[in-house]
């Protein structure tokens, strides 16, 4: 299993940022969404979350929103994204699952913490977790030797961003906007005070999502940032491409405009 901290070390080690790509499972079909990410990894992509399809999707926007329920009407379920874990960590890229709180609550902490890190996960983000109520999630991925990564936002007061960051192992992801995911024109301009901001509190790297979707703004984040999260424009591909083989082209493609990007 790639750990994070391998992940960082190595992308600070060559004076860049890391690269973080976003597929669901299941999308656009169980093994399709393996070799998307497969791609990616290909591409330049680091690290890889692997999305739990999840009906009540608070934090997402319309794409991922869209791919999502293609993914759940393929009949997409826990084991399912347990078996695309396993498929991409045999890649190499650090892989973790990003979920809101209910499946893992419904199928058990313990269990699904030990589940993941047995496909190879190296950890979890979960968006909806706080972390007045994050302990025993915590204690579940420190025993399975998992990491755990909680999100800050520009809303995020001192005291919430020291509590918020206490709960981090893997990384800290700094949502860059207030509003749901997907690509925009222009990365927020309160990503880099938001970095600014939770640095002061943590070692760890803290990485940027929400909003980024070209070269371009994959280089002005790793300008800041320690990695850069891409989610959305991802999905855009394949969701626009008229078969899979062509969605592989897309996403490789992207891929490697990004990777240049966090390299530049």
């Amino acid at each position: 299993m790639t750990t994070l901290a391998s992940v960082f070390e190595k992308a600070r080690s060559e004076g860049r940022a890391a690269l973080i790509g976003y597929l669901p499972a299941g999308f656009p079909s169980k093994e399709g969404g393996i070799a998307a990410a497969t791609a990616m990894v290909e591409a330049g992509c680091d690290v890889i979350e692997i999305g739990l399809p999840y009906s009540d999707p608070l934090m997402d926007g319309p794409t991922i929103q869209d791919a999502v329920h293609r993914s759940l009407t393929n009949g997409t379920r826990i084991a399912d994204v347990l078996d695309t874990v396993e498929g991409v960590a045999k890649t190499g890229a650090a892989t973790l699952v990003m979920t809101y709180w209910n499946p893992i609550d419904r199928y058990g902490a313990e269990r699904f913490a030990r589940d993941l890190a047995s496909a190879g996960g190296a950890g979890t983000i979960t968006p909806d977790l706080t972390p007045e109520e994050a302990r025993p999630w915590l204690d579940a991925s420190a025993a399975a030797g998992i990491d755990t990564v909680f999100l800050v936002a520009p809303s995020s007061t001192e005291p919430r961003i020291e509590a918020v960051t206490a709960c981090c192992t893997g990384f800290v992801y700094a949502a860059s906007l207030m509003g749901v995911t997907g690509a925009r024109e222009t990365v927020s301009s309160a990503a880099e005070g938001l970095v600014k901001r939770t640095r002061p509190h943590t070692d760890l790297p803290v990485c940027v999502g929400l909003g980024v979707g070209t070269g371009r703004q994959a280089a002005e984040v790793a300008g800041y940032a320690d990695g850069v999260i891409v989610g959305s424009a991802f999905i855009r591909r394949l969701l626009d491409a008229p078969d899979e083989a062509a969605g592989l082209k897309a996403v490789r493609a992207l891929g490697e405009e990004l990777a240049n990007g966090v390299r530049t």
